[in-house]
């Protein structure tokens, strides 16, 4: 079943939420600051409680905001993760399974949306767009792609090449206060956000027709390689760093995604558990995760500096986690905590209860209908969506019988994979292959699969059904196959014209 929810005429922010004003100050609809890093575990951030990681900026905001403590990726990718996350619907619905397939220019966004309520939608930094839409409803981009936006990181479905990345998750890799282009291009993401911030501070202070913001910053960081600038690095000396625990015999507890997954990722090329190269590479996740944490304490700094906070909606997220070398896996692709669900947190002035951390699963699909509640939408057109609204959750109205979807598809699995969260428990579908259930509360390491013990064959067979209600594996692999052989053709015709549709703002 597909939900409408805040995108249908007539809802507003009036859902149980406690009465505040919705009023900007000249405006009449709040700001929205959308902040998202890229491959952050919300595990290892003290936001989430980690007792060594440092998130002093984000753990501020959570006392004046809702946490979510079991939100998730709907396609753990970068590209698919942000296309779902900005239309509200699930990869296998808006077509990107991977990261070289196209969002379609005929698919409604959030900045759409926010368009038509006179909003000046930005974007600086990462976004991964494929195809030549390079906007998808917003109407600035202030950086050039960093990423390819044309079919060419197409990938076979029966002939997967390794790569190496595995090799980027060994000690030696590790490069502290290496310049690369992630940094600089982070960096200058930054940049033209806080002066886009000071632009519109200043205009607010002397514009009676202000034009309310929707600006999404986007980094690289902490996604690897990891090269964490000195300041960084040096923060975590001392500290007690943990590393991945392998319990005997670990290897037998892998399923056919990971299997593929490892070779796909060229893990089996290298030896990722030596503990000297484990310690270098949490150390430099851990200062990277800090330094994203210092560019949100910058950006809230300048939001209050040019007299914006007060009226600005702040959410902070990430595309997806990174296993980090948990269960000898690297990146990200799977759905196990390390990398599918995601840090979340919503700072709304208007709604919600300060200090809250909701338990209810929730989805990177439920941010654009939480957006346009938050802002008072009454559109006149309705487009189905995947995602639901959070602001009765922003209000403390829990929904412990709510599930949650993630699915991959492509780009280094075999078989069309689905994951399912709901309460305590996690059930994956790898079609044609494995199955894998886990009780989150008793085993929150995700060793202990229950998918044929006698005493879960209920909930089994109820998530499971929860999947095949809702997708349809056959009908998503043939969609995939034809989509894949289209794209790899057009790839062979576009380079012999050299056509490219890489962006360069004006």
């Amino acid at each position: 079943m597909r939900f409408s929810a805040a995108l249908v005429p007539g809802v507003t922010l009036a859902r149980g939420v406690s009465a505040k004003s919705t009023e900007g100050k000249r405006s009449g609809r709040p700001n929205v600051l959308l902040v998202v890093a890229d491959q952050m575990t919300p595990l290892l951030t003290g936001l989430y409680g980690h007792p060594v990681v440092r998130t002093p900026h984000l753990n501020a905001l959570a006392e004046k905001g809702v946490l979510f403590d079991a939100a998730y990726s709907p396609c753990p990718l970068c590209a698919p993760a942000r296309a779902c996350m900005l239309t509200g619907t699930y990869s296998s619905e808006n077509g990107v399974y991977d990261n070289a397939a196209a969002l379609g220019c005929d698919q409604p966004t959030l900045c759409h949306h926010l368009n038509l309520l006179g909003y000046d939608t930005v974007l600086s930094g990462k976004i991964h767009f494929v195809g030549p839409d390079q906007l998808h409803g917003f109407q600035k981009r202030l950086l050039p792609n960093i990423y390819p936006a044309d079919f060419s990181w197409t990938k076979s479905r029966d002939h997967k090449i390794p790569k190496t990345h595995a090799r980027s998750y060994l000690g030696g890799a590790v490069h502290v206060g290496r310049s690369g282009r992630n940094i600089e291009y982070d960096e200058l993401a930054h940049t033209e956000a806080l002066d886009y911030l000071t632009h519109k501070g200043t205009q607010n202070r002397r514009d009676t027709s202000y034009q309310p913001f929707f600006l999404c910053i986007s980094y690289n960081f902490p996604h690897e390689p990891f090269w964490p600038p000195k300041k960084y690095w040096d923060l975590y000396e001392d500290e007690h760093i943990e590393i991945p625990k392998l319990p005997p015999g670990f290897e037998k507890k892998h399923s056919a995604m990971d299997r593929w997954l490892n070779r796909h990722h060229g893990v089996d090329k290298v030896d990722l558990q030596k503990p000297s190269s484990l310690l270098k590479l949490r150390r430099a996740y851990y200062a990277l995760v800090t330094y994203i944490d210092d560019k949100v304490g910058e950006l809230v700094a300048r939001l209050g500096a040019d007299d914006l906070m007060d009226d600005t909606i702040i959410i902070f997220t990430s595309d997806h986690g990174d296993m980090l070398c948990e269960r000898n896996m690297v990146q990200k692709r799977c759905f196990y905590e390390s990398s599918a669900r995601v840090p979340l947190l919503v700072v709304s002035p208007h709604a919600g209860q300060e200090g809250h951390v909701s338990k209810t699963p929730v989805s990177l699909l439920d941010i654009a209908p939480t957006v346009l509640d938050l802002v008072g939408y009454n559109g006149s057109e309705s487009f189905a969506v995947d995602g639901v609204s959070l602001v009765p959750l922003l209000n403390g109205q829990e929904q412990p019988g709510r599930a949650v979807f993630s699915e991959m598809h492509s780009e280094g699995v075999y078989a069309t994979c689905f994951m399912v969260r709901k309460g305590k428990y996690k059930y994956i579908y790898i079609h044609g292959h494995d199955e894998q259930l886990f009780d989150l509360d008793k085993d929150p390491d995700e060793w202990d699969n229950l998918a044929r013990r006698a005493g879960y064959v209920s909930i089994r067979s109820e998530l499971k059904e929860c999947i095949l209600s809702r997708f349809d594996p056959d009908r998503i692999e043939k969609e995939l196959r034809e989509n894949l052989k289209k794209r790899q053709f057009l790839t062979k015709a576009m380079s012999k014209t050299g056509q490219d549709w890489a962006f360069a703002p004006e």
